[in-house]
């Protein structure tokens, strides 16, 4: 059939075939939508065509069903929706026990509803929920508290850190958190810090032949980020509570960061994020202290994954600038962001492979073998569309900076820690003397 057409058309002309042009005009704009939509989709993990050797192509390394393999994850949304439902879902099909960190109390009937859809949709009973607010210290530090207290030291393959936020322009009295600090400082950065800071026992207490990832969140933003330690200070520590009304000059300085700080949030993420490396791998193994047994290298590897921009509810949020005419606007401009914006599933793809990848592994490797090949955020590379590229900024690679921001964060975290445990103090003791005021005096009936 094809060929009489053919003849036809070079006999009469295009203009003799039957609506002709516009089958030629529709199918030439699904064809560039179609190309445009896969360009813009990105990479796909199973498919990824990056060549390490001898270290081999995709694997799955996460165990069967019937096997353990525990990891801890927390997103923005609680590892509910967007990339970080997609990624718990693709772990939790091949049978990894996941402990997602949500702010949402175990109890909430949303989160219940969830972690059991998701429980069914995977055949995967593996999969629990722990409350912990990333706006929150003394919440991680429960948390972290908790985990590092069980004996024996508890399994621990993978942390996957999604937690990011970025807080639109116009609202700048929800910047600060609880504890007083800028919100995007303290979630895209110090509660990173502040959990793993802790979790390190746990991290180093794997047995040597245990393959362990830790997985950062980077953004491309990270290139515009300015870590200027003189000012550091004043522009993260708002000194405000959520209950209490901002000043003036808090308010001026929120807006005065509302651009810069997640970028400088995301550089300080990464600076951390290959200082942790360095932390994990100057650890001497319990096993070590023998006489005349070599130390090991670690068998941890610390990973920044660049998920590229992606429909998810924060991107929305910060599209929409958060106000109902910002979200009226959204909705007729749906199209393009359509087109131009990931999936959540597309979104997860990097991270899949982060996970999964068995030639991130560091089990075995030799010192020779750092040094041949780099791997991971230690030598000098994130993960963005399934292949690692190169960090653009060399502030990361600076041990001087690492250093001092690795200071900075400790003190902070003590000023910080100290203030927030003297507040909660006070206000036990104002609900204990309101309670006493309460209630109510029993009268003896002899003085009647």
């Amino acid at each position: 059939m094809p060929l009489p057409i053919i003849s036809h058309t070079i006999a009469n002309g295009f203009s003799s075939i039957p609506y002709g042009y516009p089958i030629v005009t529709t199918a030439s704009g699904i064809a560039a939508i179609s190309s445009l939509k896969r360009y813009f989709g990105g990479a796909d993990a199973l498919e990824s065509s990056y060549d390490y050797g001898k270290y081999g192509h995709i694997a799955l390394p996460l165990p069967t069903k019937n096997a353990t393999y525990s990891l801890i994850f927390y997103s923005s949304q609680g590892g509910t929706s967007g990339v970080g439902a997609s990624i718990v879902y693709e772990l939790a099909s091949r049978g990894a026990q996941i402990i997602i960190l949500t702010q949402h109390h175990p109890t909430d009937l949303f989160l219940v509803d969830y972690i059991d859809d998701l429980r069914n949709s995977t055949n995967n009973p593996l999969i629990y929920a722990e409350q912990v607010d990333l706006s929150s210290l003394h919440s991680i530090r429960l948390f972290a508290t908790k985990w590092i207290d069980n004996t024996p030291p508890r399994r621990l393959d993978m942390v996957i850190l999604c937690g990011n936020i970025m807080t639109p322009s116009h609202s700048p009295d929800s910047r600060a958190t609880a504890d007083g600090l800028n919100r995007e400082w303290q979630v895209n950065y110090l509660a990173n810090f502040h959990l793993l800071s802790i979790l390190s026992p746990a991290l180093r207490a794997q047995p040597p032949d245990r393959d362990v990832r830790v997985i950062f969140a980077t953004c491309s933003s990270y290139i515009g980020g300015n870590l200027n330690f003189e000012t550091l200070e004043s522009t993260t520590n708002l000194g405000v509570s959520t209950t209490a009304k901002p000043t003036a000059k808090n308010v001026a300085k929120a807006k005065h960061t509302s651009g810069s700080m997640y970028a400088t949030s995301k550089l300080a993420l990464m600076i951390f994020a290959r200082s942790f490396q360095a932390h994990l791998a100057n650890y001497d193994n319990l096993n070590h202290t023998k006489k005349n047994q070599p130390k090991r290298p670690t068998n941890s590897r610390v990973l920044v994954v660049d998920p590229g921009f992606s429909r998810t509810p924060g991107t929305r949020r910060w599209l929409t600038r958060g106000s109902l005419l910002g979200l009226l606007l959204y909705l007729i401009t749906w199209p393009i962001w359509w087109l131009i914006l990931k999936s959540p599933e597309q979104g997860a793809q990097s991270f899949l492979l982060a996970a999964m990848e068995a030639g991130f592994s560091a089990v075995g490797e030799t010192e020779a073998e750092k040094k041949e090949r780099r791997v991971g955020i230690a030598g000098g590379t994130l993960i963005k569309e399934c292949r690692q590229r190169e960090v653009l900024r060399k502030e990361i690679m600076d041990d001087k900076i690492a250093e001092r921001l690795w200071k900075f964060s400790q003190e902070q975290l003590e000023r910080t820690e100290k203030a927030s445990a003297l507040r909660r103090a006070v206000e036990k003791g104002r609900r204990e003397e309101g309670a006493k005021q309460e209630k109510p005096v029993k009268i003896n009936k002899k003085e009647r």
